[in-house]
């Protein structure tokens, strides 16, 4: 969340940002918080002042009971500023809960190089990479491919679960199995510690991380106040939670491999059919937590560390700006890789790479301290970056499609090979 100080000295700033995220209706909760902020700091100010009448007064009062003298007076004006002292701390302490909720209702603000946009329609390509495929027979789209070969198993895991809960068997499990052991170990050279995390994560956990209240219809809510993961960013995050970090330590990065959860599939149609879109997919997560001074330096290095990855399995790809419109409450700035899907004809996004700046760590409490070991500075909150290295629903899907032959087989490129165990799908 935005620090409180800022947003009082700063409203019109953050209104303006408001309205560049295209949440323009969340602006009366902007005016609640001014307004909380102000009756709280009145409230405070008298508060400290019957207070310090009461200790005054009572101060007096056992001075006189010690000299065996009783002011009936000074002892009902003293039992009225105590009344009045409780009266204010309740409200104090009601007034703040309000602020605390509002301030998490405020979002994070895009750095001056994200460009202005309404929507996913104003985002900035800024890269594009390779050569589409090109086939001497029409390439089929991904879901008939894994399903004639049995490698996936869409109606079993409707038959289980629902729709959006694919099961992969035998060729296709050991894709998957392959998929995350090469994502671990370009991450883990990258110098990202390889975490595995627990699956569920508790309310102040995800509130932390902004996925509450903001994206509470998207996660999948299990008894106790616990959430199904929807990304392991959630708990990686969390590692530092209430921590004073020292900045000799920074940077910290972890890498985990999850299966996450996410509840809303989107639209009807082709582009949520096989595994463009579904509620339990499997991804590789980078979270970082870094000095301010070098936070956009980190992010187009994460960045480029998920390019690598797709040009290391040959997938032709698109590196894209996200506009304000289309950022996310919680991101300051934000790319997205797309590949390229022959069986579509379309653009797949496979990940998204985010610096936060300092909204997280504001909620999480995670600082650092400068100055070193034994350092004196005073505690600042440090930037968290999070991406996906990758995710493996649609980077299947693009392997599947550009590699296949026109005999149903799949040829993956060569340096899946030890982790797959061949190149040929068939």
């Amino acid at each position: 969340m935005l620090d409180l100080k800022f947003i009082r000295d700063n409203p019109d700033v953050v209104r303006r940002a408001m309205r560049a995220k295209m949440l323009g209706e969340s602006e009366p909760k902007l005016d609640q918080l001014l307004m909380t902020d102000e009756e709280l700091r009145i409230v405070r100010r008298d508060l400290e002042a019957l207070q310090a009448e009461r200790n005054a007064s009572s101060k007096l009062v056992g001075e006189m009971k010690r000299r065996g003298e009783n002011d009936a007076a000074l002892m009902d004006r003293l039992a009225a500023v105590s009344d009045d002292v409780k009266r204010l701390e309740d409200k104090a302490r009601s007034l703040q809960q309000q602020l605390d909720g509002l301030l998490l209702e405020i979002p994070n603000l895009p750095h001056e190089s994200v460009p202005y946009g309404e929507s996913e329609h104003d985002n900035v390509v800024v890269k594009e990479w390779g050569s589409r495929p090109e086939f001497d027979f029409t390439p089929v789209p991904h879901w008939e491919l894994l399903d004639s070969n049995g490698w996936v198993l869409f109606d079993a895991g409707v038959t289980l679960t629902g729709a959006g809960f694919p099961v992969f068997k035998g060729t296709g499990a050991r894709l998957v199995r392959g998929l995350q052991a090469f994502f671990l170990d370009r991450a883990t050279r990258a110098g990202f510690e390889e975490v595995v995390p627990p699956l569920v994560v508790n309310a102040a956990s995800a509130t932390a991380t902004g996925q509450l209240p903001d994206k509470e219809g998207q996660m999948y809510e299990v008894t106790g106040g616990l959430y199904l993961v929807p990304t392991s960013e959630v708990a990686l995050t969390n590692l530092h939670r209430d921590e004073i970090l020292d900045d000799a330590d920074l940077p910290i990065r972890y890498s985990a491999y999850t299966p996450c959860f996410r509840r809303e599939a989107g639209s009807h149609g082709a582009n949520v059919r096989g595994l463009n879109r579904v509620h339990q997919f499997d991804k590789v997560e980078l979270v970082q937590f870094c000095h301010p001074d070098v936070s956009y330096q980190a992010l187009e290095e994460m960045t480029r560390l998920s390019e690598q990855l797709l040009e290391e399995l040959e997938l032709p790809y698109r590196k894209l700006l996200m506009c304000t419109g289309d950022i996310g409450f919680t991101q300051a700035k934000k790319y997205d890789l797309e590949v390229w899907s022959a069986g579509q004809e379309r653009w797949l996004e496979v990940s998204s790479i985010s610096n936060l700046e300092a909204f997280q760590a504001t909620r999480l409490k995670t600082r650092f301290r400068p100055g070193g070991v034994g350092g004196k500075g005073k505690p600042e909150p440090v930037h968290t970056l999070n991406g996906s290295a990758l995710a493996f629903p649609r980077t299947i899907a693009a392997l599947i499609e550009n590699g296949q032959r026109a005999d149903g087989s799949v040829v993956l490129p060569a340096v899946l090979e030890p982790f797959v165990g061949t190149t040929v799908l068939a």
